[in-house]
C-alpha cells in the first residue's frame, strides 16, 4: 500500500466502507447499486477515490475478507 496515505483519506475511505449503496454493491455484485458504485465511484465520489487509496481495489469490488 502507498506510504502516503493520510488520516483524512482513511476517513473518507470509512465513510465509503459505510455508505448503503457503497456496501449494498461490494456485497451483491449486480443490479442497481453495482452498476451505480462500478460507473461513477473513481470519477465522482472523493469517498470511493479514498477507499480505492487505502485499500487498494476499487469501491466495488468484493472484499476478500467478508464471506458472502
Amino acid at each position: 500500500m502507498d506510504q502516503n496515505i493520510s488520516e483524512k483519506d482513511r476517513k473518507m475511505a470509512q465513510r465509503c466502507v459505510e455508505c448503503p449503496v457503497c456496501k449494498r454493491g461490494r456485497i451483491k455484485q449486480k443490479g442497481i447499486a453495482f452498476l451505480f458504485v462500478k460507473f461513477f465511484e473513481s470519477g465522482l465520489c472523493p469517498y470511493c477515490k479514498a477507499y480505492e487509496k487505502v485499500y487498494g481495489r476499487k469501491a466495488h469490488e468484493p472484499n476478500p475478507e467478508i464471506q458472502q
